[in-house]
C-alpha cells in the first residue's frame, strides 16, 4: 500500500470528515512546508481574548479545500464544465493560499520580510513547491495568480464571496464563541452558478449573501480589530522591531537560528531568495514565544518590559475613536511615561503610539458579488438587496487609536 492510500479522511470540528481527494494533495499536505501551518496561528493574538482561537492555518487550509471540492460538485451538477486536471489545480491552489503566512498570521506580515505579503510568499512556496514536485503544481499557479482563461477558477480562490472567506469567518467563529459570524456556507455553496465566466449567487440565496456581508463586518469589529487584539498585535510587532534595532548595533540577543537570521539582515521583495525562503519556512509561533520569554529578562527596558506585557497579558492600555488624537494628548501620555521612567522620548515611542484600524465590508468599487435573477439577470447584490444597509456597509470606517501605559506602570 502505497503511503498517501494509508489516509483518505480527516475528522474537521467544523464539516465531519474531509477527503484528501489524491496522492498529491496528500504529498503536498505531508510535506514540511505545509505541517509548519500546523504551528501558525489562524488568528494572531485573539486567543488573549478569546481562549478558544487556538486553531491553526493547517485547520484553515484543509477546511477551504473541503469547500473547494463541494463548490465544484455543485457547479458540474449545475452543468459547468470543470475538468478534473482543473479540480485539481483549484483544490491544489486553496490548500496552498496561506501557506506564505509568517508566525502569529497578520500579525507579523511586513515584520519578518519588508513589504513582502503572505500571498508573495505563498506563491514563493508554490514555485519552489512545483519545482520539487516535477511542475505537478503548474495549472495551480496559473489559477492562483488569475491567469487562467477561465476567470471564475480564481473567483473560488480570491474573490469577495470566496472558499477562503466562507471557512474562515465559520471556522473563527466556532473557535472564537462568537455566534454572529456563523455564516451558512453550506447554502451559499449550493446557490453558486456561472454566467459568462463570472461566479454569480441564485437570487434565492439574497439573504444568505446579506447575512455573510454582515457577519464579515460584525467578526471584523467584534473580533479581528478587538482593542485587545490590536494592541497585542503592535505590541508584538514593535517587540520585533526593538530585537532589530539592538541586533543593528551589536547586540547579541538569544533566539532560533531562522530569527537570528531575519533579525540581523534586512529582506526585501527583490533580496528574498530561495535560500531565505527555506529559512522563513522553519519560523513558525513557537520561535516567537521562546524568543519573548528570553527577552522578557534581557538588560534593555524596552525589549524586556514590551516581551513581558505580552506574555503576561499585562497590556497597554488603548482607546479608539472616529477622529485622530491631538498631538497635545499623544505628547501628555508619552512626557508622562518619560518622566516616570527618565526615557528618551526614541524608547517612550514604543509604549505610546497611535494608528487607524479600518473596517469595509463590502466594496462596490472590486469585483462584486453577483446575483443571478430568475430572469437570467445578473445584478450586484448591493442593488438587489432590500436592505438599504447593504450599500452602507460598502463605505469604508476608520478609527483611530491611541495606546499608552497605564498609570500604575
Amino acid at each position: 500500500m502505497n503511503q498517501h492510500q494509508k489516509l483518505k479522511i480527516v475528522n474537521d470540528p467544523i464539516y465531519g470528515f474531509i477527503t484528501i481527494p489524491n496522492g498529491l494533495i496528500y504529498e503536498l499536505i505531508e510535506h514540511s512546508y505545509f505541517q509548519r501551518l500546523r504551528r501558525i496561528s489562524q488568528m494572531g493574538m485573539s486567543y488573549l481574548v478569546y481562549p478558544g482561537a487556538h486553531h491553526t492555518r493547517f485547520h484553515h487550509a484543509l477546511g477551504a479545500m473541503h469547500l473547494m471540492q463541494k463548490a465544484v460538485q455543485v457547479l458540474r451538477l449545475k452543468g459547468v464544465v470543470i475538468s478534473e486536471q482543473e479540480e485539481e489545480g483549484l483544490c491544489v491552489a486553496i490548500l496552498l493560499h496561506d501557506i506564505g503566512h509568517g508566525p502569529f498570521s497578520h500579525a507579523m506580515e511586513h515584520s519578518i520580510v519588508n513589504n513582502l505579503s503572505h500571498e508573495r510568499i505563498s506563491l514563493l512556496f508554490m514555485e519552489r513547491l512545483n519545482s520539487l514536485f516535477n511542475n505537478r503544481l503548474t495549472f495551480a499557479i496559473e489559477i492562483f495568480k488569475n491567469e487562467y482563461p477561465r476567470k471564475f477558477l480564481n473567483q473560488l480562490i480570491s474573490s469577495q464571496l470566496d472558499v477562503d472567506r466562507l471557512d474562515y469567518l465559520r471556522r473563527d467563529s466556532f473557535y472564537t464563541g462568537v455566534p454572529e459570524g456563523a455564516v451558512n456556507s453550506k447554502r451559499l455553496i449550493t446557490m453558486l452558478n456561472v454566467v459568462d465566466d463570472k461566479l454569480v449567487v441564485e437570487e434565492k440565496a439574497i439573504y444568505s449573501v446579506e447575512k455573510f456581508i454582515v457577519a464579515r463586518r460584525l467578526m471584523y469589529w467584534q473580533v479581528y480589530l478587538h482593542k485587545t487584539s490590536l494592541v497585542a498585535e503592535q505590541l508584538l510587532v514593535r517587540v520585533l522591531k526593538r530585537a532589530k534595532e539592538l541586533t543593528n548595533k551589536g547586540i547579541e540577543l538569544p533566539a532560533s537560528d531562522a530569527l537570528l537570521f531575519f533579525l540581523k539582515n534586512p529582506v526585501s521583495v527583490d533580496s528574498f531568495t530561495d535560500e531565505m525562503l527555506v529559512t522563513f519556512s522553519e519560523l513558525d509561533d513557537y520561535d516567537i514565544i521562546s524568543a519573548l520569554k528570553s527577552w522578557s529578562k534581557d538588560e534593555d527596558y524596552v525589549l524586556q518590559n514590551l516581551s513581558k506585557m505580552i506574555l503576561n497579558r499585562d497590556l497597554l492600555k488603548i482607546k479608539l475613536k472616529g477622529k485622530p488624537f491631538s498631538q497635545k494628548k499623544i505628547d501628555q501620555e508619552k512626557n508622562e511615561f518619560i518622566s516616570r521612567h527618565k526615557l528618551s522620548d526614541h524608547d517612550a515611542s514604543y509604549f505610546v503610539f497611535t494608528g487607524t484600524v479600518s473596517n469595509q465590508a463590502y466594496n462596490m468599487e472590486q469585483e462584486t458579488i453577483n446575483l443571478l435573477t430568475n430572469r437570467g439577470k445578473v445584478i450586484d447584490v448591493a442593488k438587489a438587496s432590500d436592505q438599504l444597509n447593504l450599500e452602507a456597509l460598502s463605505k469604508k470606517v476608520v478609527k483611530y487609536y491611541l495606546c499608552y501605559p497605564k498609570s500604575n506602570y
